[in-house]
C-alpha cells in the first residue's frame, strides 16, 4: 500500500510528460504553463488510492487519473475567466497572459484530450467510467453556475449553500474515489460507500477552505486572508453568520457587504469572533469528517488497506494552505 504522498510522487512524474502537439504553439503552449504550474493532485491521486484500496492498481487507472486532472484544469482555467482572477498559486492567470479567448479554447483542448484518455481504457469498464464521468462534469458546471447565482443573492440558506459544494467541489473528489474503485473490482456497494466518503470530506475541505480564508495564517496560507470577505462570497462562515448574529451585528454585516469599507475584513471578522464562528465552523467540519470516516468503516475491506485513505483524510482536513 502507498501514503497519499508516495502516491503524489508516482502520479507527478506520470503526469510530467506531453499532452497537447507542439503546435500551434499559440494554442498549445498556455496549457503547459497552467499545468507546469503544478498543485496537489488530490483528485487523480484520490482515484489511484480507491483502486488501490481492492488490490493492485491497473494501467487503466492511470489514464482515468490523468483526464479527471485534466478536467480539473480545464475548470480551472474557465473558472479565473469568470471570477476575473489575475493570479492562480502566485503566478498570472492563463487569460490575464494569453487573453480570454486563447484560454477557453485553451481549456477546450484539455477538457478534449481528457476525452482521449478515457478513450483508452478497456471496453468493459468504458461505459460506466464515462457515464459517471459525464455525470460529475455536468454536476461541477451546475455548481459553478450556482455559486455565480449567489453572488447576485444578499442572502443564501445554508442547505442551498451545502448543495452547491457538493455539486462544485465534493462530487469529483467522490467520482475521482468511485472511479478507482471501479477499476479495482470493487462492488457495487463498496463503491457507494467509497462516494460517500469523498462526498462528505469533499464538504470537510471547502468548510476548511472557507475557515483559512478567514482565520488562517497569511504566511501560511499563502495569500491574504479574508478574500471572500472583500468578495461578499458566501461561504458557511458568513451565511452562519447572518443566521445567528444579533440584530445588530446583522445590520452592520449588511452596511458591511454594500459599502465595502476600507475596514470590512477586521468588522467583519470581529462579528465572527463574537458569534464564535471559528468554533462552530470547526465542529462542522468535524461532523462531515466523522462521516466520511464512517462511510469508509463500512467498505468490506482489511482495516489496513483503509489507512492511507485515513491518513489522505486528515491532511485535507488540518492543511495550513
Amino acid at each position: 500500500m502507498h501514503s497519499f504522498k508516495d502516491w503524489v510522487n508516482i502520479f507527478a512524474a506520470h503526469f510530467s510528460t506531453a499532452h497537447f502537439p507542439a503546435q500551434p504553439a499559440s494554442l498549445y503552449e498556455p496549457g503547459n504553463y497552467f499545468l507546469a504550474m503544478g498543485g496537489k493532485r488530490i483528485r487523480p491521486v484520490m482515484c489511484l488510492m480507491g483502486s488501490e484500496l481492492f488490490g493492485e492498481v491497473h494501467p487503466d487507472v492511470y489514464h482515468v487519473a490523468t483526464a479527471i486532472e485534466l478536467f480539473h484544469n480545464f475548470s480551472l482555467v474557465h473558472d479565473d475567466i469568470m471570477d476575473k482572477a489575475t493570479l492562480r498559486r502566485g503566478v498570472p492567470t492563463v487569460h490575464t497572459k494569453y487573453g480570454e479567448s486563447t484560454a477557453l479554447l485553451s481549456g477546450d483542448v484539455m477538457l478534449i484530450v481528457a476525452y482521449d484518455y478515457l478513450n483508452k481504457i478497456e471496453p468493459r469498464h468504458q461505459q460506466r467510467i464515462l457515464g459517471l464521468f459525464n455525470r460529475t462534469a455536468r454536476e461541477v458546471c451546475e455548481g459553478q453556475q450556482y455559486d455565480m447565482d449567489f453572488e447576485q443573492l444578499e442572502q443564501v440558506a445554508m442547505p442551498e449553500y451545502l448543495r452547491m459544494i457538493e455539486l462544485k467541489t465534493s462530487v469529483l473528489l467522490a467520482a475521482s474515489l468511485m472511479m478507482g474503485g471501479i477499476l479495482g473490482g470493487a462492488s457495487e456497494g463498496n463503491c457507494r460507500h467509497l462516494y460517500e466518503f469523498g462526498r462528505n470530506l469533499g464538504i470537510a475541505f471547502q468548510i476548511q477552505d472557507d475557515y483559512l480564508d478567514a482565520f488562517g495564517d497569511p504566511e501560511k496560507f499563502g495569500k491574504d486572508v479574508g478574500g471572500d470577505i472583500r468578495q461578499n462570497k458566501k461561504t458557511f462562515l458568513l451565511i452562519h453568520a447572518q443566521e445567528t448574529a444579533g440584530e445588530a451585528d446583522k445590520a452592520e454585516l449588511k452596511r458591511l457587504m454594500q459599502e465595502n469599507p476600507a475596514d470590512k475584513v477586521e468588522k467583519v471578522l470581529a462579528i465572527f469572533k463574537s458569534c464564535n464562528i471559528d468554533a462552530w465552523a470547526r465542529s462542522l467540519q468535524q461532523q462531515y469528517l466523522d462521516k466520511a470516516l464512517g462511510n469508509l468503516e463500512q467498505i468490506a475491506v482489511l482495516s489496513a488497506r483503509k489507512k492511507p485513505l485515513v491518513e489522505l483524510a486528515e491532511f485535507l482536513i488540518q492543511r495550513e494552505h
